[in-house]
């Protein structure tokens, strides 16, 4: 299991589809690392929260889960990169290091990950946990931590 970071003062964030905008402003002022590692539970919402992500942090391109590609690539306006994982499919270490993961981290890009449950013992040095779950009916609650 992953060792986390956790500081004892976790930010909380409640919204609906259509309040996400403002969730993910509110959810960007809070980052101090550009490493996120996105745990819930299948259909609470991850890629979506994640295609908000990428919308504010200049990217146009069109997101979408990177179920069977493992990694996607998106461009943002200003020449940067993010990377969004999800490691759903993962078996083991090795298939990590078949992909080069850890070279990712090697840039100034952000790094998204959904399925952290699947590092199978890489840590990045600097990062957030976000877990996201339906608090109610198209209601969805985001705790950050760092």
């Amino acid at each position: 299991m992953l060792e986390t970071q956790l500081d004892d003062k976790p930010k909380t964030f409640v919204f609906t589809l259509n309040e996400i905008e403002e969730a993910v402003h509110s959810i960007c002022a809070a980052l101090t690392h550009k490493v996120l590692l996105i745990s819930g539970e299948m259909g609470s919402g991850k890629t979506t929260l994640i295609k908000a992500l990428v919308a504010h942090l200049n990217s146009s391109d069109t997101v979408s889960s990177p179920t069977f590609s493992i990694v996607n690539e998106y461009a943002t306006t200003n020449g940067g990169a993010i990377f969004h994982f999800d490691l759903y499919r993962i078996e083991s270490k090795a298939e990590l290091d078949e992909l080069g993961f850890d070279s990712y981290f090697q840039s100034p890009a952000y790094i998204f990950i959904e399925w952290p449950e699947h590092l199978f013992g890489f840590q990045p040095s600097k990062y957030h946990c976000l877990f996201i779950h339906e608090s109610a009916e198209n209601e969805r609650t985001v705790t950050l931590y760092s």
